[in-house]
């Protein structure tokens, strides 16, 4: 297990975490909070890439989305983590933190297409470099997308941030007696079909050595504990 600070770290944030008490949508105060968090992060040295997700944003049209075919509702998707990384850089830049966003979509008059020595040369710089629109593809969630971009980077760890604090052996709203996972292997996790990440982001991130942690993004400071390679969260390894 790292104890060690590390030096380039992929955070996965999910759409529903800017929503804070909402139904939908972006929270304000929400997404300060988080960036500040990030900030404490950035202000180590440490180079992040982040990627995001959509489903606060299309949980708004999702009724209306019923019935419609699979690929199409996954571009919608796609478009509404655009508007999340539009929303996360405008946060950043407030506070003073330099960012910039990338889409697997080409989408020019808004944001650059993702290129991945740019990016490279973004995170070299001490830039946050924040990957939208999933892989480009239907069928692919975020979580699929926050593997790849982690290894395509040479991140060192992908970050989960959730509501929970971690992994439990149940639903700990649902089971009081649930105990948390401080660590567990990936092949566990995909055989008892843990579902905090989908099975392909898991096999893929296994299949590059590439360590997951799941933590809690409303926890003050846990982003920082996870990054300085403190115990927080649950830690999905080889």
């Amino acid at each position: 297990m790292n104890n060690k600070p590390y030096k380039r770290v992929l955070l996965k944030l999910s759409g529903e975490a800017l929503m804070g008490n909402d139904s939908f949508g972006i929270n304000r105060s929400t997404i300060s909070n988080i960036t500040s968090e990030i900030s404490k992060v950035f202000d180590l040295g440490i180079e992040i890439a982040i990627v995001i997700g959509g489903g606060n944003i299309f949980r708004g049209v999702a009724p209306g989305a019923q019935g419609m075919d699979r690929a199409t509702a996954d571009y919608m998707g796609m478009m509404a983590t655009i508007m999340n990384a539009l929303a996360l850089q405008d946060s950043l830049k407030c506070i003073g933190v330099d960012a910039r966003v990338q889409s697997a979509l080409n989408i020019d008059q808004v944001v650059e297409p993702y290129i991945r020595p740019k990016a490279l040369r973004y995170l070299e710089e001490g830039k946050i470099v924040i990957f939208a629109a999933g892989t480009g593809n239907p069928f692919f969630t975020t979580d699929t997308a926050a593997a790849l971009r982690g290894a395509e980077i040479g991140a060192e760890i992908v970050l989960k941030a959730t509501k929970v604090d971690g992994i439990y052996s149940s639903d700990p709203k649902k089971d009081p007696s649930a105990t948390k996972y401080s660590n567990i292997c990936f092949d566990e996790v995909i055989v008892r079909r843990i579902e905090v990440m989908d099975a392909t982001a898991f096999a893929l991130c296994r299949d590059h050595n590439l360590p997951i942690n799941v933590f809690s993004i409303y926890k003050e400071n846990a982003l920082k504990r996870v990054v300085s390679g403190e115990n927080e969260g649950t830690l999905v390894h080889i």
